[in-house]
């Protein structure tokens, strides 16, 4: 497999993804946005550091159950229910700073939302992966 990070030229500089990822790969797999639900079903306590903890150990364990590694994700796309950049900002800064870091080097969203799927839920991202 073969996976190739770029910043082309006359595009804005990032801060630490890429604009674009060139794949070659015999296998995508597509996680489903992960939560921040503890194996119980129950929320993440913590407000939004702690829920962002909770999707991070999820996306771990996914990524595990496929032999997968942070730095075989090709996209993420990271679902923050706040209009706050501060929030935006924090939940980037802590996912970057985690054992997932390698998986937001490369093609990545981050959006603020009005809500998400569970009463409280704050964080939620979709995770694609090439094998």
């Amino acid at each position: 497999m073969t996976i190739e990070r770029s910043n082309p030229a006359g595009l804005h500089a990032t801060p630490g993804y890429h604009h674009v990822t060139k794949v070659e790969a015999g296998q995508l797999v597509f996680l489903a946005g992960q939560c921040p639900l503890q194996e119980s079903g129950e929320l993440a306590p913590g407000g939004l550091s702690g829920q962002t903890a909770q999707v991070i150990d999820n996306i771990l364990l996914a990524l595990a159950s496929v032999n997968a590694k942070p730095d075989d994700v090709v996209r993420t796309v990271i679902y923050v229910a706040s209009a706050d950049r501060d929030d935006l900002a924090a939940v980037w800064t802590q996912l970057n700073d985690s054992s997932l870091g390698l998986a937001f080097s490369t093609a990545s969203t981050l959006l603020g939302v009005a809500q998400l799927g569970f009463p409280g839920q704050l964080v939620e991202i979709d995770v694609t992966v090439a094998l």
